[in-house]
């Protein structure tokens, strides 16, 4: 395998200028966007479902948003893949927290990530016999490097190219290149594909691109599944970097468009919603309820209890008369009685 940084590859020809530009662009106005939102954690918390989820289904561990939802508010609820995807999301949240305490990206952070994803401590591949396969045909597309030292030797050549910028590469080409060859090292068991991507983001929010982890290019991976397996072999095989950085750059440019998308869908559907509560429920309403009902699409009546610092029974009263105006749709999942945002759930549900 090769080392970065790439010094023989062109990585300003125009069609890479061109893609760069416009995901540069797109990049831009979403950082811009999102700051402009008072609550970005209601932002946040919807996007990083959407993100685990596809990240997840990328590796066939297939859930649905009710499953997902129900898992973070009933500690009872049993569904292995939906619990996955959970932990995908706590993964990103530690992440984040890491790295804007640190202020910089290592081999120990990606350990730990993925040590959260895959609910052991095997850490980096100590013995042979991993392959990277197609989980859409179960072909095997590429045999990283088997040897311990290897792996780690390849490891700290990485680390070390994320925390420099002495190559003069734009951010966005490198984190292509970054994503390539953490995928192409492949350096644990399982969970491989997932802290690969979690690491697109931490990457992004490190060189101040973006402030919150809210770009991911899962849903964009899986709607060109086919395109991802043949450009990382087409890089591999016929050093095809060229076509390989474009795609990432054509993602990075969609999906800020896409999340644009959701954020403005999500701030309308709050204005709507509390036009709707101000008039059905004007005597308790407030801003803090109003976002509580956002933060996460089901809420318990100990949430409101903390994020609105009301006693118990008021908090149970606002819920209930919240379902009575079909504001909030009530469901008891074991013990626990949730309530549901419907309007909240159906619109993630379309990205």
């Amino acid at each position: 395998m090769k080392i970065l940084p790439f010094t023989d590859y062109d990585l300003k020809t125009p069609k890479i200028l061109e893609a760069l530009n416009e995901a540069s662009r797109c990049l831009a106005e979403l950082k811009g966007f999102a700051n402009s939102i008072p609550n970005q954690h209601i932002l946040i918390n919807a996007i990083t479902i959407n993100e685990a989820k596809d990240s997840s289904a990328i590796e066939n561990i297939v859930t649905t948003h009710d499953s997902i939802y129900k898992v973070l508010t009933e500690s009872g609820f049993k569904d292995e893949s939906a619990k996955e995807v959970v932990d995908y999301r706590s993964a990103i949240w530690r992440g984040y927290e890491i790295i804007k305490s640190k202020g910089f990206i290592n081999t120990n952070i990606l350990v730990e990530l993925q040590s959260m994803i895959e609910h052991n401590n095997a850490g980096i591949r100590k013995t042979p016999g991993t392959n990277l396969v197609n989980s859409a045909t179960g072909k095997i597309i590429y045999t990283p490097p088997q040897e311990e030292r290897e792996i780690r030797d390849l490891l700290k050549n990485l680390e070390d190219y994320i925390n420099s910028n002495d190559d003069g590469a734009d951010p966005l080409i490198k984190m292509a290149l970054i994503h390539y060859q953490f995928e192409s090292i492949h350096p644990f068991y399982d969970g491989n594909g997932r802290t690969g991507r979690i690491l697109n983001v931490l990457y992004l929010v490190l060189n101040d691109l973006l402030d919150s982890p809210i770009l991911y290019l899962s849903n964009y991976i899986n709607n060109n599944k086919s395109e991802y397996y043949d450009l990382f072999n087409s890089f591999r095989e016929s050093n095809n970097y060229g076509d390989w950085i474009i795609y990432i750059l054509k993602g990075i440019a969609q999906t800020s468009k896409n999340t644009i998308e959701l954020i403005k869908q999500i701030q309308s559907e709050m204005e709507l919603y509390k036009e709707e509560f101000k008039v059905k429920l004007p005597k308790i309403y407030s801003d803090e309820l109003l976002d509580s009902l956002f933060y996460e699409v089901y809420t318990r009546i100990n949430y409101i209890e903390e994020k609105c610092m009301v006693t118990r029974q008021t908090a149970a009263s606002y819920l209930n008369q919240l379902v009575d105006a079909g504001l909030l749709e009530y469901e008891k999942v074991g013990r626990e009685s949730i309530y549901k945002n419907i309007r909240l759930i159906n619109l993630l549900s379309k990205f």
